[in-house]
């Protein structure tokens, strides 16, 4: 438990430092809680990753998105076809599309929302 907590802060810091906005850092996060694929992909991977995932969940994220099943399926299916383009770990990619959505729902109120 402890550890984890540590591992948080550490991440959520070296996030921090690496000049990135808000929304992709909390992204970043999502992405790297997990060390292999940190070390698989490296950070600058993992931060263009991000980015992406920012440009691409606002693009799609319409009012409701959390709401609509068919509309939060669109988000997921663009969460992963971001990652495969990336090369992110297939085993990894589960549990990176559900901590990005997660992150998504939290940090989508403060979005612009694009109409459908």
């Amino acid at each position: 438990m402890i550890f984890s907590m540590s591992r948080r802060i550490c991440v959520d810091l070296y996030g921090a430092e690496l000049g990135v906005s808000e929304d992709e850092r909390a992204f970043y996060n999502a992405l790297s809680t997990n060390e292999s694929a940190v070390q698989a992909m490296g950070d600058d991977k993992l931060k263009l990753i991000a980015a992406e995932l920012i440009t691409k969940v606002r693009k799609g994220a319409t009012i409701d998105w959390t709401l609509r099943e068919s509309a939060r399926a669109k988000i997921k299916v663009i969460v992963k076809r971001i990652l495969n383009y990336y090369g992110y770990p297939p085993d990894l990619q589960e549990e990176a599309v559900k901590t990005v959505l997660r992150q998504a729902e939290l940090l989508c109120a403060d979005w612009p929302v694009a109409t459908p």
